[in-house]
Parts: C-alpha cells; sequence; structure tokens
C-alpha cells in the first residue's frame, strides 16, 4: 500500500515500528516534510496490535510503502524485513517513535553523495519531555573520508563504536550483509553491528548534521522494560568477540571490546531493580561467567578505567576485594 516510486529511488528510509499509535502521528507529519522523488519511505509493521496499521494505511504520504510482519519479529528482524525490500543507492533508518527535521533526508542523501564513501554518521538530539540535547557522534574531524577501523580505539576514551545507533547515518546499500541485523538480538543488536561496519567497511565520514530527534523514556519501549530481552546484551557482544577471533588485529581490538562490555555490565548491575528477582540472578551469573572468561590482561586493562563505583561492583561479583 501507498504511492511507489517510479524508477530507483536514491535513498530507502526503514521504519520499523509496532504499537506506535501514540508516536505514529509525528513520524508521518515528518515524512511528509521530507517527500521528495527520490525518496522511498518503508514503513515496517511489526506486528502490531493497536491502531498502527489503520493510520498508516490511511497516511496518504507520497513514496510511503508499508510492509508487514503478521507475527512481530522485533527490531532486527524488521529492519531486515525493510533492507531486503529497499531499493535506494544509500539507506538510512528511522525508529517509529522519532521524528526528523524538514529536508533531513535529502540532506543525508547529499552528504554520503558528496564523500563518496561507504556510510556516513551523524550527531542527533535526544527528546526527554520537553528537553532537547544535542548528542555529538564522538569523533572530531568532520566532512573527510577516514578508515573505520581507525574509529574503534582508543581503549578507554568514548570512540565511534560507542555510538552505536543505526539511524544516526546513511549506508550504501551495496554494503549488503554488512547491513543486516542478528534477528535474534532483540536489544544490544547494533552493537554488533557498528562493530561489524567499523572492522570491515573500507571507508566513512562523519558529518555535522543533526535532523534525528530521539525519544528517550517511551513507555513501552524496550530499554524500559524489564524482561529477559535486556539480557541480550550478552549474546550482542558474544558475537562481537566472537567476531574478533579472526581479526588480523584481534588482540588489540579484544581490549576495547572487553573495556565496553564491561561497562554494559555494570550499567545492567546498577539497573537491576527493574528486573524481576529471577533475572537478576541470572543477569549475576551471566555476569560472573562472562567476566571469569576474559583474558586476564583484558580484564586487568579494563577495570581500572571504569571508575571507582564500578570496580565496586565487579569486586563484589568475583568476590575479590576492590
Amino acid at each position: 500500500m501507498g504511492t511507489a516510486i517510479a524508477g530507483a529511488p536514491r535513498l530507502t528510509v526503514v521504519i520499523p515500528m509496532r504499537d506506535v499509535q501514540s508516536y505514529v502521528g509525528d513520524m508521518l507529519l515528518t515524512l511528509r516534510r521530507n517527500t521528495a522523488p527520490d525518496i522511498e519511505f518503508l514503513a515496517v509493521d511489526d506486528g502490531s496490535r493497536d491502531d498502527t496499521p489503520r493510520l498508516l494505511a490511511e497516511s496518504g504520504v507520497p513514496g510511503l510503502t508499508v510492509l508487514t510482519n503478521p507475527s512481530p519479529l522485533g527490531l532486527s528482524g524488521a529492519r531486515n524485513t525493510g533492507l531486503d525490500a529497499a531499493r535506494g543507492e544509500y539507506v538510512t533508518f528511522l525508529d517509529g517513535d522519532d521524528w526528523v527535521a524538514p529536508g533531513y533526508f535529502t540532506a543525508l542523501a547529499d552528504t554520503i553523495e558528496g564523500l563518496g564513501c561507504d556510510f556516513v554518521r551523524v550527531d542527533h538530539i535526544q527528546v526527554t519531555g520537553r528537553r532537547h540535547v544535542l548528542h555529538r557522534a564522538p569523533m572530531g574531524r568532520r566532512g573527510k573520508v577516514l578508515d573505520p577501523r581507525d574509529a574503534i580505539l582508543p581503549v578507554h576514551d568514548r570512540s565511534m563504536v560507542d555510538y552505536p545507533y543505526a539511524w544516526a547515518g546513511v549506508y550504501r546499500r551495496s554494503l549488503g550483509e554488512l547491513l543486516r541485523f542478528h534477528d535474534r538480538l532483540h536489544t544490544a543488536e547494533d552493537r554488533p553491528w557498528i562493530w561489524r561496519l567499523h572492522r570491515e567497511a573500507a571507508t566513512y565520514a562523519v558529518a555535522s548534521l543533526a535532523g534525528v530527534f530521539y525519544r528517550r523514556a517511551v513507555a513501552g519501549s524496550l530499554t524500559r522494560i524489564g524482561d529477559a530481552r535486556q539480557l541480550h546484551f550478552f549474546d550482542a557482544f558474544d558475537l562481537v568477540l566472537s567476531d574478533l577471533e579472526s581479526d588480523p588485529e584481534a588482540e588489540k581490538l579484544r581490549r576495547k571490546a572487553v573495556r565496553t562490555y564491561c561497562a554494559l555490565i555494570a550499567h545492567h548491575l546498577t539497573e537491576r531493580d527493574r528486573l524481576t528477582p529471577a533475572l537478576r540472578r541470572e543477569l549475576r551469573r551471566r555476569a560472573r561467567k562472562t567476566v571469569e572468561g576474559f583474558p586476564p590482561d583484558a580484564l586487568a586493562e579494563a577495570l581500572p578505567g571504569l571508575g571507582a563505583d564500578r570496580r565496586d561492583l565487579f569486586a563484589d561479583l568475583l568476590g575479590i576485594d576492590a
């Protein structure tokens, strides 16, 4: 359903959504303000049970096609559904409860086309209630084509793999499998995805373009639901470490992966009260098993850089002196 674009579009916008009737109006308005002859919008309804499908069907947004997963596949599967149907030379993503500035998608396509690289990462605006805060991608060199591998390190400072948001960028569709997400991950799906991009793509750039408005503290979002999906970050970073085994710079990059994995474990231990008692026990069990399996030298380097409070968490977890 929707109005298809004649010929291949320049940019495809993949928009996964499920049960977002409270926000879909804002999202559709943002699409209307971004319509262009060379842009296609693929809204992927991932098994919604509310009024989302009807609102999409009645929208009449030019260039919008609605794809339907009868049973929900999760964010990863919904994004992959969109990627399978995408026709644009370039691809970007938008979550169904977020929105973008007028003309943003055209500017995004112009940016990657002008730079001629594999992918471009951009800044974004985080929205919590009425508060808007600019979040910058952690790379100071802007508008220059760079080697993605050089942006994985340093170990202790924030780098581009610590800025994993798929919607904060635009990508050549010819990257193919590098753009696909692991279907079984329902949270942290962007972690192995961004690591793979930076390890295997040839070129990238960062642009000072902040057009995505990322809505935080949304009721029902996965970041606020304390079920078993919250523990998928273990599976996500296990995939990162597994992918590194065959990398020619495995030893160097593993130090960064272990440090980030430890930071995520510490974050979830700190936020454990949102989990059920059974999941708290599982979190602690998996955390201990994971940390004990890290290379001792990588763990010894990671822990001091986490700060005193987080070091205390690991001391308690492992039964050692801080």
